[in-house]
Parts: C-alpha cells; structure tokens; sequence
C-alpha cells in the first residue's frame, strides 16, 4: 500500500513532478507518475527552514546587544565545541562545522514531525541511513586527510605487523558496522515514538499525548546528540595519530 501524502507531498508531486523524474533518471530509475516521497520532501522542508533561521539570525548579529536567538546560538556553539574538543583534541575546530551540521539536521527533522501537519523523515530508515553513510565517508575521508593514506590504512592492521591479516578484515567489518548502528539506532527509536505518540492521540484527549509528545521531544533531542556524538568519537580516532 503506497503511503499516504501529506499536503507539501501532494503539492510537490502535483507541479514537480518533472524535477522528480529527472533526480530518478540520473540515479538509473525508471519515471514515475508520483515520484516524490514524504520522507524526501521533508528533508527539504527541514533545510529550507535551518537556512531561513539562520540568514534571519545574521540580519540580527550585534555585538553590542545580542539578541536571544542570538545567545542561545551562542550557548550551542559552545556546547558543540566543548564536546567536540574532548572527543576530539586541538583539531576540532576543523571538524565542527560537521558535527553542528549534522545535529541540526537531525534534530530538526526529529521534532518537526510534532506539526500536525508534517511528518518527521527520521522515522524512514532511508534519510537515517543517508547521515550514516555521510558519517562514514567524512571521518574515513578526514583519517585519510589527516595521517596521509597508507598511514591511515596501517591503523587497520592493528598493532603489530603480523597480526594484520587478522585484524584488517575485523576492523574493516567492525567499520562498516557503524553505519547500520547509526541507521538502526536512530530510524527505530524515532519510528517507535512517532507510533507510540499516535496511539495515545487516537485513543486519548489531552493528558496522554502532551506526555508522549513531551517524552518524544526528549527522546529527539537525545538522538540527535548521540549521533553527534558518535561522529566525533569516529573522528577522533581517525585522525588522532595514537590511534
């Protein structure tokens, strides 16, 4: 059964459609009379607003008098700095523009599905695969920037020289595991609150959802920091040279 549209779906499938067969053609698909999804339709949703929030926010930068938005950009400049340099080292600063990405992105499109009238595309395990994948090409990417290539490849052979052809294919699995605990981890416990939270909408007026949406809310903004965390756990062992 095909999903059900939501109204900015259906707008998109009614006047671009064209622009969607043309993306399905250049990955080898084959037209199709409806061929946006919710799921991508929201991702563009929740980057058309972080760019308006920020091109707002810089209309509004002062340094004499800082607004709120402001201050609290500024809080969570610090918060991702602060964890990004105890995970990764002097070099963080390099990698933050990342990390700060790749949170925001993830939060946001775990709590916009709280609009009633807009559907959150963490809860398909294609867009939570998409920020797995991308961790995985970017702190491998950065390993390899960091320490030169075959210095890189040598920290998958272990610690000695003869244990290589053991350790380089359980370190390469053990890499590649990552990008299923990052897609299951964050797609399961968004899909299975995003359900819970419906349940108790059908079956109650207003005490039961307001907690569930509450524990959603935690539970979103949870998420995307362990995801964020992950990544600079990932970088830093990439390109500290200890490792």
């Amino acid at each position: 059964m095909p999903e059900s549209e939501i109204w900015i779906t259906r707008f998109f499938n009614d006047y671009l459609a064209g622009a969607g067969n043309a993306a399905l053609q250049l990955v080898g698909m084959h037209p199709q009379a409806r061929p946006w999804a919710n799921f991508v339709v929201m991702q563009f949703v929740v980057v058309a607003l972080l760019m308006l929030l920020f091109a707002f926010l810089r209309t509004r930068l002062s340094v004499d008098k800082p607004g709120g938005l402001q201050h609290l950009c500024e809080l969570f400049y610090d918060f991702v700095k602060g964890q990004s340099e105890e995970q990764v080292g002097h070099d963080a600063p390099h990698y933050m523009a990342f990390f700060a990405t790749l949170f925001l992105f993830i939060l946001t499109a775990n709590l916009i599905g709280l609009v009633p009238i807009l559907e959150s595309p963490t809860t398909n395990a294609s867009v939570t695969c998409g920020c797995a994948v991308a961790t995985f090409f970017y702190y491998n990417l950065m390993g390899v920037i960091k320490q030169g290539p075959l210095r890189y490849l040598a920290h998958f052979g272990g610690p000695m020289w003869w244990l290589a052809p053991l350790m380089f294919p359980i370190e390469i699995v053990s890499h590649l595991a990552r990008v299923l605990s990052l897609t299951v981890r964050l797609y399961a416990n968004m899909f299975a609150g995003e359900q819970v939270t419906l349940v108790f909408l059908k079956l109650t007026k207003l005490i039961g959802p307001v907690i569930f949406m509450g524990l959603h809310i935690f539970v979103g903004v949870i998420q995307a920091y362990i995801f964020m965390l992950l990544a600079m756990v990932y970088v830093g062992g990439a390109v500290s040279h200890e490792h």
